[in-house]
């Protein structure tokens, strides 16, 4: 049953900066919750702009929006992430994010010379593609060919 503690969905949109749809998308994914008025409108418990807090600061390190669900899974259904909870959340993305750094870095390395040699060849293009992932799957070389 709705509360003086709830809010609706514009409300929570306005307070965390997020548009509306982007709240009903993490609504079906599970994210949050709301609950439903005797009108069928939805309301969230205030709670729900902390959860809506770290689904933006996970998206803006580049934590996909499953691995923050398997985040979330782990807590009470209503439960709240706080202080602990966010650290251990961080410290378990770190290597995601170091690991994503590195593959970034890879790339700018190494950006210069795959554009600069203008291959862009299936069979030895590491930038195109990387460990000849498309010859392990059969497809030819010639694929970008004219």
């Amino acid at each position: 049953m709705p509360t003086d503690r709830d809010l609706s969905v514009g409300q929570v949109a306005a307070r965390s900066g997020m548009s509306v749809s982007a709240l009903h998308f993490y609504e079906r994914q599970g994210l949050i919750r709301s609950r439903r008025t005797s009108g069928n409108q939805r309301r969230y418990d205030r709670s729900v702009l902390r959860r809506v807090a770290v689904i933006r600061a996970a998206q803006r390190a580049g934590i996909p929006l499953a691995t923050v669900a398997k985040a979330f899974a782990e807590l009470p259904r209503d439960g709240v992430p706080d202080q602990e909870d966010w650290q251990r959340l961080s410290a378990a993305w770190q290597q995601e994010i170091e690991q994503r750094i590195a593959q970034l870095e890879h790339l700018r390395d190494r950006l210069d010379g795959c554009i600069g040699c203008g291959c862009l060849s299936l069979a030895t293009c590491g930038f195109v593609n990387p460990n000849d992932d498309a010859g392990r799957r059969g497809i030819p070389s010639t694929l970008l060919d004219p």
